[in-house]
């Protein structure tokens, strides 16, 4: 078994606990407090990752140069618009369904990384990115055919859309470093997660302080949020660096089994048979990318 594959199931597992968290703190904070949430604590995480790292396997520092450091700033820009959508997202269907809409990353992901980033599939691989285009289409259609909710379906594109482009410029970064998969990946989450931080603090300061005092109020949701947070992206981060995003995030969406759990145990959500039939095709479309 690749080692990818543990580290994508990882990350699957951390999400759908951050989406859940995420889901119920939108009820409460703005989408930009959620949002900053996420990233608020994660940077001593990956720091404290990085020096554990160096402590085992103290290799060289890498130069960080301007090709590097735009490319890592377009990766954090494109999660932080990807999360304010998917957060959004929670406030138009229920959370099962939101996280499913947003999984439109891992289709967009397939087609954007064959078509711009020298990543193409195997036929049964394509299967599994179609198969995954259809179940996105019956979860954004919760009744009959013809009355296909349209905000819905395009927030949820939009996030996957933000989430894809921030998986494919985060191996980019990876690749850009010569160094082993454990240290690129964890430099390449440090800068991301240090970058978003920044901007959110910043323009909460200046659009939004009294978020920021809605966040302080709470410090134990938000730590939470951030610490798992933080894990997701480690797993996401060093799965890429050894696998095409196409593979790992096709794979990632075994995440709807963790969140079918923690939606019905948790939010008591209700799911239509047209939603778990949606469900169950995005985990077939996963399970044609680990036979390829």
């Amino acid at each position: 078994m690749g080692l990818w594959i543990p580290f994508t199931l990882f990350a699957a597992f951390m999400q759908s606990m951050r989406n859940a968290i995420q889901s119920r703190l939108s009820k409460e904070i703005s989408t930009a407090g959620v949002t900053l949430a996420r990233f608020l604590w994660a940077s001593p995480v990956a720091a404290a990752y990085l020096l554990m790292l160096y402590q085992f396997d103290p290799v060289a520092v890498p130069s960080f140069d301007t090709g590097f450091v735009l490319t890592v700033a377009a990766a954090a820009v494109s999660q932080i618009i990807a999360t304010a959508l998917m957060v959004v997202l929670f406030r138009l269907r229920n959370y099962a369904i939101g996280v499913g809409l947003a999984k439109s990353e891992a289709v967009i992901a397939a087609t954007l990384g064959a078509l711009f980033f020298a990543a193409p599939l195997s036929p049964l691989g394509w299967a599994g990115v179609v198969i995954g285009g259809v179940a996105i289409w019956l979860m954004g259609n919760a009744g009959a055919i013809r009355e296909l909710p349209l905000k819905t379906v395009m927030t949820g594109l939009g996030s996957g859309l933000g989430f894809a482009m921030t998986t494919l410029w985060v191996r980019e970064a990876s690749l850009m470093l010569d160094l082993s998969f454990p240290h690129s990946a964890a430099w390449v989450l440090l800068w991301v997660i240090s970058l978003q931080t920044l901007m959110l603090l910043v323009w909460l300061a200046i659009r939004e302080p009294a978020t920021l005092l809605e966040l302080w109020r709470r410090p134990k949701i938000v730590m939470l949020t951030s610490l798992i947070s933080c894990l997701g992206s480690l797993g996401w981060f060093t799965a890429m660096s050894l696998e095409s995003v196409a593979l790992v995030k096709t794979l990632g969406q075994v995440e709807v089994l963790f969140t079918l759990a923690i939606s019905a145990a948790w939010f008591k959500d209700k799911l239509g048979r047209r939603d778990l039939l949606g469900l169950g095709l995005i985990v077939l479309g996963a399970l044609c990318v680990i036979l390829a």
